[in-house]
């Protein structure tokens, strides 16, 4: 399994997928966040004087929603086409045991992606007004920050399952894509849309609460609450299991 987790790095890295969805990321943030102005998107840090880096956690999710499909499409989608799905079969592993490779490559490609916009929270605290001491009028909200990138980075790990799966179920990169986009939009926002729409009367509550959006902005004010993380952990669960599912189908 490790060699398989390693193999799938190289494989991002060495090819431009990797590269280009770290730019693209890293891109479309930074111009939301410093370039873009406010009377467009009212998240521009430097003319809103924030403090924080709360826009950036605001953004993310939806630039997510077409970053990790797109990284996640080829997963096996590519192998079923190329026809080496059989043959990384034949390999001694199980079927969970290569999901899990593909998948934690995944996110180690992920937290590669985030750790340079922690140059975003240094700029900020550079951005606290100061006296004529240098002393700091007032103090970002460290404990909160990293409460934000624990949220997303859970945010990213289920978009990045629902995305495995989505990629298993075709041997069309284009249709995984879509598939992926589609399904984590619906997990994201399906649900509040449902509840705030007023159908299920004293459910409405519950039905937010199966929602991503919900637990993912409790975790983005900095508060760990377990009932989040373990909603993070069965989603992800979840929808290794339906990826488990798609591919013993072919012994059927």
């Amino acid at each position: 399994m490790y060699t398989l987790f390693i193999r799938e790095i190289r494989n991002f890295l060495t090819s431009l997928v990797g590269y280009v969805a770290i730019i693209v990321f890293l891109s479309l943030i930074g111009l939301f966040l410093w370039i873009i102005g406010t009377e467009t998107t009212g998240l521009n840090i430097l003319e809103n004087q924030y403090a924080n880096i709360d826009p950036l956690f605001s953004i993310a999710p939806w630039v997510y929603l077409f970053l990790i499909p797109a990284i996640t499409m080829r997963s096996f989608s590519e192998e079923k086409k190329s026809g080496t799905i059989e043959l990384l079969f034949t390999r001694p592993l199980s079927d969970l045991q290569i999901i899990l490779a593909k998948y934690f490559a995944g996110v180690v490609l992920l937290l590669i992606s985030l750790l340079p916009t922690l140059l975003y929270y240094y700029t900020v605290t550079q951005l606290v007004p100061r006296d004529m001491h240098g002393t700091a009028l007032s103090e970002v909200d460290t404990g909160g920050m990293w409460g934000s990138y624990i949220g997303l980075t859970f945010l990213g790990a289920g978009f990045l399952s629902i995305g495995i799966f989505a990629s298993s179920v075709s041997e069309n990169q284009v249709i995984a894509f879509i598939l992926s986009m589609a399904l984590c939009y619906l997990c994201y926002f399906g649900f509040d849309f449902l509840g705030n729409a007023g159908l299920f009367g004293g459910l409405d509550a519950m039905i937010i609460k199966l929602g991503i959006n919900a637990h993912y902005l409790s975790m983005s004010r900095g508060v760990l609450d377990t009932r989040d993380l373990i909603y993070f952990i069965s989603l992800i669960a979840v929808f290794v299991l339906l990826t488990k599912l798609v591919l013993e189908k072919r012994k059927w």
